[in-house]
Parts: C-alpha cells; structure tokens; sequence
C-alpha cells in the first residue's frame, strides 16, 4: 500500500480558469505529496483576461464544509486565500482558534491579478485583528502588506516586516514580485531576525503565483519542515513553476506548471 500523505487545507475562492485560488492549491498540493481538502468560500467566473463575477458563499456552507473536513481528517496544515467578506473572515477565523491546525498559512488576498477587488473592505480590520493572529506564516505581497498596515512602504522592508510580526503572527514572508526591479527578492521575517531570496524576474507575469506560493509553504510544513525552511523550499520550488509556464488562454499572463 501507498504510505498515507499529510491532509491539507485550503480555505478559499475556485477560480474558473484554473490559475489561481482552489485550483492552484490543489494542484501544488498533489504536485508537493501533500492530499488536498477544500473549503471554498466564493467563486469567481474568471479567466486570464480578468474576473468578470464574484459570488460569495452562504456563510453556513463556508461552515459546513471546514467542519465536515476537520470531522473526517486529521489536517496537518491549513491555507486561507480570498475569504471575501468579513462574516466569513471572523468565520475562519473563529473555526481556527477552535480547532487549532499543526500549521496556518494566511495568504491575505486582497485584489486579483487584473485588479478586481477580492475582498470587502470591511473585511480587513477582521483579518487584522482575528485571523492574522493565529498564523503561523503570514504570506503578503507589497500592496496586501500597505494595505494592513495602513501606509506606503517603500524601501522600508525590514520596518515593514517587523510591523507585520507586530500585529502577532509567527512569522512573515513578504512577497517581492510587485518591487520592479531585475531581481525578485522575498523578504522572510520571524522573531530571530530576517532572511532573503533572491531569483531572477522573468519576462512575464505568473497568474496564481500568491496563492500558489502560499499553498506550497502549507504543504511544506504538513512534510515536516520548519517555517524558514519551508519558505525557502517553496520559493525554489515556485521557480521552477515560473519556468515551465505558458499561456493557455488569450490573455497576457501565464499560468504556472504546478
């Protein structure tokens, strides 16, 4: 018999072209030996030229199926991505203090790649203040990281990620690709002090890449690594992925080989 994977879990939107959201994760998730479960919270008609419609999950379902998840499988790792609405972020939020998974991974998805907004507004002060809290690695890129804190960053990475700690999860990865630049450099920040990682930009854009980043260091910790050395493999990994992809549909940006 094949010997059992870790179960992990993503709590977020199914994106209707398949690049990013539910889709990517379960694809990095089987792609990093890790069994995929689900919890979706929106869906979106979407594909590589933009999202055309969000529909936001009843808040029961989001409940009832973190609950019929959690009943059945021993969950070594959990993934949050778009939430939506800030019921359904104190929703999440709530399920996780209560249950209180190996590993969080909060990726705070905040607008899609074409600039659709992905989250309520009114959502952000319960993602600061209920959800963040509870990560283990909190994975923003640089507008989600302005946007929690309320400023401009700039250049200011290490003020910024020490802030991000501050607002209580166990460590940070701040993402780079919105830095322009030559290099892409992901920040890492936890309370022992501060790592980076530095890999070419390629000459394109990387549809789901967040939400694939965010699930490939879910299923890294469900394998055993520690936070900095899953964040690490990750973003080898997330590489790879950037070099093997390609444009399924019309529209300009390419989705990952997972």
């Amino acid at each position: 018999m094949t010997k059992a994977k870790p179960n992990t879990l993503t709590i977020a939107g199914s994106d209707s072209g398949g690049g990013a959201g539910i889709q990517a994760d379960l694809k990095t998730f089987h792609s990093l030996g890790t069994h995929g479960l689900t919890a979706i919270t929106a869906v979106t008609s979407q594909n590589t030229r933009g999202v055309s419609a969000v529909h936001t999950l009843p808040l029961a379902h989001v409940r009832s199926q973190i609950e019929t998840v959690f009943a059945d499988f021993p969950v070594a790792g959990v993934k949050t991505g778009m939430l939506g609405s800030a019921a359904i972020t104190r929703l999440v939020a709530k399920e996780m203090a209560e249950r209180q998974p190996p590993w969080l991974v909060v990726d705070p998805v905040m607008i899609a790649t074409s600039g659709a907004r992905l989250l309520d507004e009114n959502a952000l002060e319960a993602l600061v203040t209920r959800l963040i809290p509870l990560a283990d690695i909190l994975t923003p890129n640089l507008p989600e990281a302005e946007a929690l804190l309320g400023r401009q960053i700039g250049k200011a990475f290490d003020e910024a990620g020490a802030d991000l700690l501050a607002l209580g999860c166990g460590s940070v990865l701040l993402k780079g690709g919105h830095v322009k630049g030559s290099q892409i450099v992901d920040r890492y920040y936890d309370a022992t002090g501060a790592l980076a990682f530095e890999h070419p930009r390629l000459p394109f854009e990387g549809h789901g890449s967040g939400c694939t980043l965010a699930s490939a260091v879910t299923a890294q910790l469900a394998r055993g690594k520690a936070p900095q050395a899953a964040a690490r493999a990750a973003i080898t990994w997330l590489d790879k992925a950037f070099r093997g992809a390609w444009r399924p549909g019309s529209g300009a940006v390419h989705v990952l080989a997972h």
